[in-house]
């Protein structure tokens, strides 16, 4: 729709055929019928006393058109004077709008013409129009009434040779005709035409040299003086360094081509299965060879030989080799082609790739696998799968170590051409991979797709480098110089862009830091909110909450469980199948699936759990599907039943919940699973509780007696320690004799040595500190086990120690931690065991009983140092206690 300047009419179009005038009714006007000076009715059909004062527009009238194309644009010009009505089509009708003195003008003349015929045949009914009649009521034969003829006139209509895409008048009238129309057609051409009053003429026409549709392929020459590019109705060969179309020439639909040397002769690959031979020079076709029976889709050259390789949806790899040759009856050379070999394969070829060696060909098929042969006995030897999805690109290093594949599984996997092995498997590209290509002589790669991205990375330390944008749409070919200086791309725009490498350098961290800079402001998770989420309020500074931005974390997470999630989905089938073929008596051996690693189908998906950072949880199970947060609910049973798994669970369960939770109750097929979990799940959650409230208040009870045995605060004791520490330290350094015998602490143990059993390592401990103490009280618990201890004679003069013992104990679970006190007879051990259920709970029972066995050590070391510490053995000197203690201490 348009509305012309002055705000007169407003036009609109559409698939009918007809278009449709109305008159805007403005606020000044009255509700009375439009008159101009002449006293003719401009607008006047209706009871206008009893239309809405909202209501500001009226129909006018309707005009046929004579396209039956769909509307696409109407537009007034500058002036007002002229209205262009462009059509889905090739064609644009041209109305000349007619002012009031005209059109009052044109409506006398019409209303004379209709009395003379009333006149001659005597009734007014019998030769009136339709339209005619609808306003006879209203004319008196004084005052004729204006209708949408009367003000449009069809001037004429415009025909372009392709499809018109937009119009637009030129805002400058020339003096010699009425306006001038603008056209942009679909095969990238800009269009002028001149509108006279009786014809119009084409003036000028703007055609770019690029091409009218999209680039499918890109080649350079060898010495990169020629580049030519394919589209599907032409070949174009350009100069890449300034960028001028140097030849043109009509082709079939092109999807790959080859340069010769000496940039004589180049080859294209159609879609309907020919070779087309293209002379550089004359710029023409000289010879088109039915090569194959479905697309060509690659063409390869044969290093140091006159030939190349053809793959082809028909199965075949053809090998071809061209001479220059003079035909019978013809004067000059030209180039004859011949097929020499086929390799027959059994399934669509989609690109084919040959070694720079000439030792190896690779060649893509559409079952997702690349397949490895000598080039020159054909002989098998490496098949490399690992794409989920076909692969559309590959190439080969120059030095043919190693080979990359890009696939439309978006990903590129770096194989070792030795063994076949990946290396490495990037997600390269947000949609599918078109053209891979390493820079010779290096292991550096470019890689383009239909994200619109041209990608520079390193195959040795597998690093996204630079990013290029530019493209405004897919990307399906590239092709880089043989320096490495440059490159050029293609792209469904239509657009061959070129990228030069520069001296500037750029830093790899640098790139990483833009590169989620770009990714956090494009906000990727926006495809995943869910309007049942509980949005949570912003966290005051310095405060820590959740992150709310996705990450490439949490997307690979995404992946990795959804992939578990089929794959037990496909094994619990398995299993299903194998008891139903048990029960029928068909009793065989069940095979299980070797990428589960020997895991059930519940065990597998936990397994996926394992590398999702507990942050990156919520996140992850956001972007989860309905159907996959179902499934994942049904192994929550299995899960419960490991008590170290319940705070998973209970995370998981609360996430899907809120998530999913207007469809799980609209869902019959959930209710099952969510009235199995309501009994398990909080009986579950309720024994857990009840263990860490008994730990936690076993740890307070530990706390507490610490605190109250020792003469410092117990949140000091550790500062104390550490002062002591430093004070012995200093001592020891203010000491004038350092060729003292050091104290071998292996001379106070047994000649056999140390026994590798807890209980006499604990012995040779307390030995080796002979601390005569009052005695201290051993501490009850709940838990308790006592194991007998044989005495040592030499040892019944010692009062009582207490000594914390940190390890791991063979007599217990392994998942409990010790506290080893010794009862004032020195004749048994006392054993506290606090069964964990969740490893951070550890850390926490780990820092209280340091800060226990801070205090005291800080108490024995006070009975040492202190002037009434009781007396030790007579046989030891004052020293020799002192790094008695200290080595002993340290052991621990």
């Amino acid at each position: 729709m348009d509305a012309d300047p002055e705000e007169r009419y407003l036009v609109t179009g559409s698939a009918d055929p007809e278009i449709r005038f109305y008159t805007i009714k403005h606020d000044s006007e009255n509700t009375q019928a439009i008159s101009n000076e002449k006293g003719a009715v401009i607008v006047n059909s209706g009871d206008m006393t009893s239309q809405n004062k909202w209501e500001v527009l009226k129909l006018f009238g309707e005009i046929k058109r004579q396209s039956k194309d769909r509307v696409a644009t109407v537009r007034f010009d500058k002036s007002g004077s002229l209205l262009a009505c462009q059509v889905a089509g090739k064609t644009v009708d041209i109305f000349h709008v007619l002012g009031d003195v005209l059109a009052s003008r044109k409506a006398k003349r019409r209303l004379h013409r209709k009395k003379e015929k009333k006149s001659a045949k005597g009734a007014l009914g019998t030769t009136e129009s339709k339209e005619d009649t609808k306003h006879a009521s209203e004319e008196d034969g004084n005052t004729p009434t204006v209708t949408v003829s009367d003000v449009f006139k069809h001037l004429q209509t415009v025909r372009a040779g392709k499809k018109i895409c937009s119009i637009s008048f030129s805002p400058i009238t020339p003096k010699n005709s009425l306006a001038t129309l603008a056209l942009s057609l679909n095969n990238n051409l800009l269009e002028f035409y001149s509108i006279e009053s009786s014809t119009t003429t084409k003036t000028l026409a703007i055609e770019l040299q690029g091409h009218r549709s999209d680039v499918r392929s890109v080649t350079l020459s060898s010495d990169n003086t020629l580049l030519m590019s394919t589209s599907h109705n032409a070949v174009k060969i350009w100069n890449p360094s300034t960028g001028s179309c140097l030849r043109t020439i009509d082709s079939d639909y092109g999807l790959c081509g080859l340069i010769i040397p000496q940039n004589k002769y180049a080859f294209v690959g159609t879609k309907s299965g020919k070779i087309e031979v293209i002379d550089i020079g004359s710029g023409t076709c000289i010879d088109t060879l039915e090569a194959h029976g479905g697309p060509v889709r690659s063409i390869a050259a044969l290093p140091n030989e006159n030939g190349f390789v053809t793959g082809s949806a028909d199965h075949d790899v053809k090998f071809w080799e061209y001479q220059i040759k003079q035909k019978p009856g013809q004067d000059s050379k030209n180039l004859v082609l011949s097929n020499a070999r086929t390799l027959k394969m059994n399934d669509d070829v989609l690109v084919v790739v040959v070694s720079p060696d000439a030792k190896y060909i690779a060649v893509a098929l559409l079952d997702c696998t690349v397949k490895v042969f000598f080039l020159d006995s054909f002989k098998f030897f490496l098949s490399l799968y690992g794409h989920k999805l076909p692969v559309l690109c590959m190439d080969v290093s120059s030095d043919g170590d190693l080979i990359v594949t890009g696939s439309a599984d978006k990903n590129l996997k770096i194989w070792g051409l030795d063994f076949g092995d990946c290396h490495k498997s990037l997600f390269a590209h947000a949609d599918s991979v078109m053209a891979v290509q390493f820079v010779r002589n290096t292991h550096y790669m470019f890689s383009v797709g239909k994200d619109r991205l041209v990608k520079y990375w390193d195959a040795d330390k597998f690093e996204l480098l630079l990013t290029l944008e530019g493209h405004h749409a897919d990307v399906w070919g590239l092709a880089i110089s043989s320096r490495g200086d440059f490159l050029v791309t293609g792209s469904h725009d239509r657009s061959l862009r070129r990228w030069d490498r520069t001296e500037e350098p750029f830093f790899i961290e640098e790139e990483k830091e833009k590169r989620l800079e770009e990714m956090f402001e494009a906000d990727i998770e926006n495809a995943f909110e869910n309007k049942h989420v509980p949005r949570e309020e912003l966290p005051e500074e310095g405060a820590v909450a959740l992150a709310g931005k996705k990450t490439q974390e949490t997307l690979s997470a995404t992946d990795l469980i959804l992939d578990a999630l089929d794959v037990a989905e496909v094994e619990l089938k398995r299993i299903a199948e194998h008891q139903e073929e048990n029960t029928k008596g068909n009793v065989t051996e069940y095979q299980p699936n070797v990428i589960m690693r020997g895991l059930s189908p519940s065990n597998y998906v936990l397994h996926a759990f394992k590398n999702v950072h507990t942050n990156d949880l919520e996140q992850t199970l956001l972007a989860l599907p309905f159907s996959d947060g179902l499934k994942l609910l049904s192994y929550f049973k299995d899960w419960t039943s490991n008590p170290d798994k319940v705070e998973l669970v209970g995370r998981l369960a609360t996430v899907l919940l809120q998530t999913h939770y207007n469809q799980l109750v609209t869902t019959p097929a959930a209710r099952p699973v969510l009235t199995l979990l309501k009994d398990i799940l909080y009986e579950r959650v309720k024994e857990c509780k009840d263990t860490l409230g008994f730990n936690l208040a076993a740890m307070d009870h530990l706390k507490q007696l610490m605190a109250s045995r020792s003469d410092a605060p117990f949140r000091d004791a550790k500062a104390k320690l550490l002062e002591i520490r430093s004070q012995q330290s200093k001592r020891l350094e203010a000491r004038t004799d350092t060729r003292e015998e050091k104290l071998n602490i292996t001379s106070l143990m047994p000649e056999k040595g140390p026994h590798p059993d807890s209980e006499l390592a604990a012995w040779y401990f307390i030995k080796a500190l002979c601390i005569r103490w009052k005695e201290i009280h051993c501490w009850r618990g709940k838990d308790e086990g006592w194991f007998k201890l044989a005495a040592d004679k030499s040892l019944s003069g010692v009062e009582g120690i207490v000594i914390l013992w940190f390890r791991n104990c063979p007599d217990f679970h392994n998942d409990c931690k010790v506290i080893l006190c010794i009862t004032s007879h020195l004749k048994f051990w006392k054993v506290y065991s606090f069964e964990l259920v969740r490893p951070m709970f550890w850390s926490e029972m780990v820092s209280e009983m340091w800060r226990a066995y801070y205090s005291l050590c800080s108490i024995i070391y006070c009975s040492i140092y202190s002037s009434e510490s009781p007396d030790v053995s007579r046989h030891e000197s004052a020293l020799q206690r002192r790094r008695l203690l200290v080595t002993a201490l340290y052991q621990v």
